[in-house]
């Protein structure tokens, strides 16, 4: 049996959502803003593709969401340079 175009969880995870959310809020902050960016650039791809077939409200839509990650990262990297200098050396 084939997997879901889109699936209902993380293929190769085992854990709940919210653990998996736990675990990116609680990385370096500059890889969550890392993750947060490649986040958005993959919802911008399915929003292009969409908008190519024609879907314009969910490309919109998508597109929508992209940008607001896009803020998010933007904004984590601001919380990461606050918190930079503080960090210890590994």
């Amino acid at each position: 049996m084939s997997e879901a175009k889109h699936p209902d969880h993380v293929l190769g995870y085992n854990g709940t959502i919210e653990e998996l959310a736990k675990a990116v809020g609680n990385m370096n902050y500059s890889k969550t803003e890392e993750f947060i960016g490649k986040l958005a650039d993959d919802i911008k791809r399915q929003a292009d593709d969409d908008f190519a077939r024609g879907r314009i409200n969910l490309a919109f839509n998508l597109y929508e969401t992209a940008n607001k990650l896009y803020d998010a990262k933007d904004k984590m990297n601001l919380v990461w340079k606050i918190c930079e200098p503080f960090m210890k050396e590994k």
